[in-house]
């Protein structure tokens, strides 16, 4: 697909927005590196966690209830290996879309596209990929474990939260960092440390309350809950929003920042 000159101008204000959103789209889903490690990655990391982790017995703390969950490892362990695998896909897509093309966006502002247009565009862009990320990551899930068809909406609203948080991130260092490794080193150690760190088979700290101020803790409290209690914890799934909106307000002041038509 040809990549459209700004030199010829915006056209009409209501065509902006269904142009920015298709762009950005496409930035976000032809990354074919992105796309292997979504096919290949995620099954593989499912296979090997579980092969290491099946059988083991743990303890797994919820917070909203004080409540100590005797649950199995094995099924544990996938919901902490599929937001890894999430928060890494999804952050490494956004990132690499945001950045490569934050000069295009520049010179679209430039030719009088409004920043509000091109913002809103890559908040639904970032939303979309995102959640399409979590839902393979889920469907995934079910070759190696088969939750009730609750416990399985639990977790896919997990990874779909989390994801729209490391998306979010991601958007936040595409506008921040000049260089990839940068970039991809913060979302790869960030994310494997974030959600490693909520699993008590690897770290025997799991249920400390220091782990309540990380990124994955509101997401993987309402996916264990929903599999091995039959809660929703609609506060901590919200937890994980706020850090998504978070990520997202930084990241777009920015990205308006470094946008913005200096000629006026």
């Amino acid at each position: 697909m040809s990549t459209p000159d700004p030199a010829a101008g915006p056209g009409p204000l209501y065509g902006q927005f269904p142009t920015a959103l298709r762009f950005s789209v496409r930035d976000q889903t032809r990354n074919r590196l992105a796309g292997l490690l979504l096919l290949v990655f995620v099954p593989v990391w499912y296979l090997v966690m579980d092969a290491m982790a099946a059988g083991e017995a743990l303890d797994f703390k919820l917070y909203s209830t004080g409540e100590m969950l005797h649950v199995d490892g094995g099924h544990l362990t996938l919901i902490s290996a599929g937001l890894n695998s999430v928060t890494m896909i999804a952050g490494f897509v956004v990132f690499d879309a945001v950045r490569k093309a934050l000069a295009f966006d520049r010179r679209l502002v430039f030719a009088g596209y409004r920043q509000s247009t091109l913002v809103g565009a890559k908040i639904l862009a970032v939303s979309a990929v995102a959640t399409g990320i979590a839902l393979y990551t889920a469907l995934a899930v079910l070759f190696f474990w088969r939750p009730a068809a609750g416990a399985w909406f639990g977790v896919l609203a997990g990874f779909t939260v989390i994801a729209l948080a490391y998306g979010a991130f991601g958007l936040l260092l595409g506008v921040l960092v000049k260089r990839d490794l940068e970039g991809f080193f913060l979302i790869i150690m960030g994310g494997l440390m974030d959600t490693f760190l909520q699993n008590p088979l690897g770290n025997p700290l799991a249920n400390e309350p220091i782990l309540q101020w990380f990124p994955s803790f509101g997401p993987m409290q309402f996916a264990a809950g929903g599999a091995f209690a039959d809660t929703a914890l609609w506060g901590h799934l919200g937890l994980g929003l706020a850090w998504a909106a978070g990520f997202s307000a930084v990241g777009l002041g920015i990205f308006r920042f470094r946008t913005r038509d200096r000629t006026r």
